[in-house]
């Protein structure tokens, strides 16, 4: 007895087939070549977004990398680009934690942060590490990520998390990267003061409160599913994907711990790159040389390769 088909019957046996589907006999062949399916559709991604001192909220969409992003939150509240410092997801508080990087989820509202007061502070380096970690926006502007308990930095009470590095002795940073910037402040001199030009983020209204979902639009569907990311990239367009797994979100965090300890910055998407390589890699030395190739600024030490191929191919703990 023969199982009936999804509508309720089988193509005859030898029938012609189109696509994959039986046709009836005497049902003519099409002549010619067949018609190019239409490309489907891509969804519409519109995402929601607010001042994070407070503003009424805009739709955003159809940019492909931050500095899209920015232009065109820029244009929903009729400000300049360059005024925003950095965005975090789904609150309007200045958390690192939240802090948007190289991937959004679907159903993420985006806080941006712009500029607030400058101030200037006179720091002494005492020691050859200041206690700060560096970040930047993909935009052009590094800021504070961490500040290190007991170091020379959580000393001075008028730096903060969020602080945007304008300048480091009168000599502008704007445009560098976070790295750059890192390496700028490692390479000080010790027991002679330097000046940081800071920008802090305006600050926000207590009334705002956080935002965990948003309402999705007629026809999001499976869009708005929140298991998948959009991911911006620096070069090309920005590619919807799925969620990365538990295992490979630990692994990005190990590395990302990583490269604030040897480098003094955190990059979550920098890591991010790095463990794919890494998965790719089946030695320390072919994981060198892929870096070079396409991360050679950040002139990495062996041993730091050393530590990111084992903290992915061999983590701890792992049997």
């Amino acid at each position: 007895m023969q199982r009936a088909g999804r509508h309720g019957r089988q193509p005859p046996e030898g029938g012609p087939m189109e696509n994959g589907v039986g046709q009836e006999p005497g049902t003519p062949e099409p002549l010619g070549p067949a018609a190019p399916r239409a490309p489907r559709a891509r969804p519409r991604l519109v995402f929601h977004t607010q001042l994070a001192h407070g503003s009424p909220t805009g739709r955003i969409e159809g940019f492909t990398n931050v500095k899209e992003l920015y232009a065109k939150i820029a244009e929903v509240f009729n400000i300049s680009p360059t005024e925003i410092l950095f965005c975090t997801l789904n609150t309007h508080k200045v958390d690192m934690q939240k802090l948007l990087g190289g991937q959004i989820g679907l159903e993420d509202f985006i806080f941006a942060h712009v500029r607030g007061e400058t101030k200037e502070v006179e720091v002494t380096k005492t020691e050859d590490a200041l206690g700060l970690t560096i970040t930047d926006n993909g935009a052009g502007y590094a800021f504070i990520k961490r500040i290190k308990e007991g170091s020379i930095i959580n000393r001075l009470q008028t730096v903060c998390v969020g602080d945007s590095i304008e300048a480091i002795n009168d000599h502008t940073i704007v445009g560098c990267r976070h790295y750059e910037v890192a390496r700028m402040l490692r390479e000080l001199p010790r027991a002679q003061p330097f000046t940081l030009r800071l920008v802090q983020p305006k600050k926000a209204f207590d009334m705002i409160g956080q935002r965990t979902r948003t309402g999705k639009s007629p026809g999001e569907g499976r869009v708005a599913s929140g298991k998948e990311t959009l991911r911006l990239r620096t070069q090309g367009p920005a590619v919807l994907e799925e969620e990365p797994s538990p295992s490979e979100e630990e692994a990005a965090r190990r590395v990302d711990d990583l490269l604030e300890s040897y480098m003094g910055i955190r990059d979550s998407e920098l890591a991010s790159t790095m463990v794919e390589a890494a998965k790719g890699s089946p030695s320390v030395a072919q994981l060198a040389q892929g870096l070079d190739s396409v991360l050679g600024e950040f002139a990495f030490p062996q041993e730091f390769v050393a530590e990111v191929w084992a903290a992915v191919c061999h983590p701890k703990g792992d049997e």
